[in-house]
């Protein structure tokens, strides 16, 4: 498997969503203190932009209809019915942030 180097680990905001591509992918990343996680960017629901979403915890909330996601799994936490959204292995190498597609 191949890592991706997506970002610098200064450019990503603690609790701020963060847009990048990866291979062509859109993800979006999340830091919780030293942590970084990576998720599809879009909503399993209609294709919702979650790095225009808000992050509370290890949430990240849709924008468009209020969906709530696990960052660390990608789980759908509401509602339960909904489907979760895919989640990427993170490693950090200094200041580098890197993904793996798999």
């Amino acid at each position: 498997m191949s890592e991706i180097r997506v970002a610098a680990l200064k450019d990503v905001t603690p609790g701020q969503p963060y847009p990048v591509e990866a291979e062509g992918k859109p993800l979006v990343l999340v830091r919780i203190g030293d942590e970084v996680h990576a998720l599809s960017a879009e909503c399993s629901h209609q294709a919702g932009p979650l790095s225009e979403g808000m992050v509370s915890g290890t949430r990240v909330v849709c924008p468009w209809h209020g969906w709530r996601f696990d960052v660390r799994t990608g789980e759908c936490l509401f509602p339960t019915r909904g489907g979760a959204v895919p989640s990427y292995p993170v490693r950090i190498d200094g200041d580098q942030i890197l993904v793996e597609l798999g």
